[in-house]
C-alpha cells in the first residue's frame, strides 16, 4: 500500500494473488514454482501446468492465468511494425532473467507485426535438441509469413555457440522450404543481446564460415 502495486517482485505478485500456500508449499516456495511455470508455458498449457504443482489446485491456478489473461487484454498494445531487432528486445526481456535458457519462436505476418510470442522449450542446452517441426508448427497454423528466434544466455555472455550457429542454419533451410522467413535470430541476456542479422549472419554461406 506505501510503495505502490509497481514495487513487489513477480514472485510477491503471485503472493498476492494467491493469498496462502499450504503446510507442505509455503507460498514463498510455491509463488517461486509458479512463476518458473508461467516462464516456460503458453497459453493453451498454462493452467494444465498450474494444477500440476502441489498446494495448487484448479481454482489457484485458474486465479493466476484469469489474472494474467486480463492484464494482458488491458495492457494490450495496437500492432505496431518492427523495423530492427532492438524494437523486439522490450516484448522478450522479461526472458533474460530467467537461470535457465528458454527458447522462443516470434510469428509475424507481412507488416512485420507479432502474431505471437511462444515458448518452445526451456532447460540447459535447450538449442541441441530445438526441432524445426516444433518452431514453426504455430506460425504455420497462424499463416506467418516471418519468424524470428530467441533465447536468452544465463551466464551473460550473448555471444553465439557452435549450437547456437548450427540450429539456426537448420531452421534457416527449414524456413526456406516452408516459405516462412526466418529473419533474425536474438541472443538476450540481462545487459545486452545479440543479433545475428546485425552482424550480417542471416545468409546461409556465411553462417555455414561460421563452422
Amino acid at each position: 500500500m506505501k510503495n505502490g502495486i509497481a514495487y513487489p517482485t513477480n514472485e510477491e505478485l503471485i503472493m498476492l494473488i494467491l493469498g496462502s500456500g499450504t503446510k507442505k508449499m509455503p507460498i514463498e516456495k510455491l509463488a517461486r514454482t509458479v512463476i518458473s511455470t508461467i516462464m516456460s508455458s503458453n497459453s493453451e498449457n498454462l493452467v494444465e501446468n498450474l494444477i500440476k504443482i502441489p498446494g495448487m489446485g484448479k481454482t489457484k491456478a485458474l486465479t493466476v492465468a484469469a489474472s494474467l489473461e486480463l492484464g494482458k487484454r488491458i495492457n494490450r498494445h495496437p500492432k505496431t511494425s518492427l523495423e530492427n531487432p532492438r524494437e523486439l528486445l522490450p516484448f522478450v526481456q522479461n526472458y533474460a532473467l530467467e537461470s535457465k535458457e528458454h527458447f522462443l519462436c516470434i510469428s509475424m505476418n507481412g507488416a512485420r507485426e507479432i502474431l505471437s510470442i511462444r515458448v518452445v522449450c526451456s532447460g540447459s542446452g535447450n538449442m541441441a535438441i530445438v526441432q524445426p517441426s516444433e518452431v514453426f508448427s504455430q506460425p504455420l497454423k497462424e499463416h506467418a509469413s516471418a519468424i524470428v528466434i530467441c533465447h536468452n544466455h544465463p551466464n551473460g555472455n550473448p555471444c553465439p555457440s557452435e549450437d547456437d550457429i548450427r540450429t539456426t542454419l537448420k531452421l534457416f533451410l527449414a524456413a526456406e522450404t516452408l516459405g516462412i522467413s526466418l529473419t533474425d535470430h536474438i541472443i538476450i541476456t540481462k545487459t545486452s543481446y545479440f543479433s545475428f542479422l546485425e552482424h550480417g549472419y542471416m545468409d546461409i554461406d556465411k553462417l555455414l564460415n561460421l563452422l
